[in-house]
């Protein structure tokens, strides 16, 4: 069994490349785990698709097989050479895999380190993935561990204090350019996370903050939440070109605002895209101000400076943790040999026990005290055997004492009945 990742994000593909590798809806996310889930190389996998990143994660039997056909279904959907799509992505195998999932979970891989959000969105599609059907227990032991290997990185490090999000650094980054929000009127198209957060922020500024979404029953109820007003979706054309201040974050496939709804105004417009795909498509260049994830770099640049040394202590508990997961794993693989080794031996003691009844060395009715008394002997030997079995699991040739052991149990010809060979670990 090996992981495979195969990552496209912001360091990588610009936000053209990953709009065109974008699973926006439930309906589509599941489509293509399903049709990943068909190569005979691959048996479970996540989609991890968010503004900044669309991620493949699986575990597979091939690594090589699982490469082809995930690059080649890529290119399929998006009418990307397979060529250049292996040029572009971070591929991480095995213990890179893991390394690099638990550094994401952990906020150490996104554009804004330490941000929020990353691991709630890696949560959301693992749950979504094992709820289809489309991932299982080798994939939930290595998320499992990276929210584990994640929550160290909060409590020794200070990675995650002031947190931040590409929202919060949208919000920075306007107030860079116009200073004072108090009392602007502003726009949050969307209702998801990166909406709320947006809409949090800028109320907290003292600006005038409207919500605005297709179902309006819950641009209402986050309006509630945060403490804005609703602006009816279908005077969206009156609104961008009214509010001076907008972002927008949906999940639209397509855009939606573009250039034939943009009045020229005598005001200046400030517009945050912060949808991948993109929700703006805009080629007026007049009094509006656009900015895109992409654009928010040099914001981002300066949060890496001031982080920097908090996240070499990070990335330390992240190699750490990654050892221990494969240790772990090592134990996943010895426990099943160390059952049968156990089932052979009480198997023997009651071989043992009824030969001396059989054969008049003991009475009849100490059949099952000598029985007992077999066991327990026999477990006291294996004790010591099965426990250093256990500390070197996690040793390099563990594979080859793993064979040894292996060689000793000689299912084939050990006499024992097949119910026995199967049985749980009492």
């Amino acid at each position: 069994m090996h992981y495979l990742t195969i990552s496209f994000s912001h360091k990588n593909s610009t936000i053209e490349i990953r709009e065109k590798l974008t699973y926006p809806s439930d309906k589509s996310v599941n489509g293509c785990l399903a049709k990943l889930n068909t190569s005979d190389a691959i048996n479970e996998t996540i989609l991890i698709s968010t503004c900044n990143r669309m991620e493949i994660f699986c575990s597979c039997s091939d690594i090589e097989g699982a490469k082809k056909h995930i690059f080649e279904m890529l290119s399929e959907r998006s009418d990307i050479t397979v060529e250049e799509l292996e040029q572009r992505a971070d591929i991480f195998d095995d213990s890179t895999a893991i390394h690099h999932l638990f550094s994401v979970a952990s906020a150490l891989d996104s554009i804004v380190i330490g941000e929020t959000q990353i691991a709630g969105q890696l949560k959301d599609a693992f749950r979504f993935s094992y709820d289809q059907g489309q991932c299982n227990k080798k994939i939930a032991h290595a998320v499992k561990a990276a929210f584990k290997c994640a929550a160290k990185v909060r409590n020794k490090t200070d990675i995650s204090s002031k947190p931040v999000s590409v929202a919060s650094v949208a919000v920075s980054k306007l107030k860079s350019v116009i200073g004072n929000l108090e009392g602007k009127k502003t726009l949050v198209i969307g209702i998801g996370e990166m909406s709320e957060i947006t809409a949090k922020h800028m109320i907290s500024h003292g600006a005038d903050v409207y919500i605005m979404n297709r179902t309006k029953e819950k641009a209402q109820a986050l309006a509630k939440e945060v403490g804005a007003k609703v602006y009816d979706y279908t005077k969206l054309n009156k609104a961008i070109n009214e509010f001076e201040i907008l972002y927008t974050a949906t999940s639209s496939n397509s855009p939606i605002i573009t250039d034939d709804m943009i009045d020229l105004c005598n005001h200046q417009r400030f517009w945050f895209d912060m949808a991948v795909p993109r929700d703006i498509s805009c080629s007026y260049s007049g009094m509006i101000q656009l900015f895109t994830v992409d654009d928010l770099k040099s914001i981002v640049e300066e949060n890496r400076g001031i982080k920097e040394s908090e996240a070499r202590k990070a990335h330390t508990v992240v190699g750490r943790s990654v050892v221990e997961f494969f240790e772990w794993l090592d134990t996943l693989n010895i426990e099943p040999l160390i059952k049968d080794i156990y089932i052979k031996a009480y198997k023997t003691a009651e071989i043992e026990a009824q030969r001396a009844i059989d054969n008049g060395y003991l009475p009849k009715e100490y059949q099952d005290q000598a029985k007992k008394m077999a066991e327990q002997t026999l477990k006291r030997f294996l004790h010591d055997m099965t426990s250093k079995m256990r500390e070197a699991s996690h040793e390099p040739k563990s594979d080859s004492m793993g064979g040894m052991m292996q060689m000793l149990k000689n299912q084939e010809n050990d006499e024992i009945p097949d119910k026995y060979k199967n049985m749980e670990k009492k």
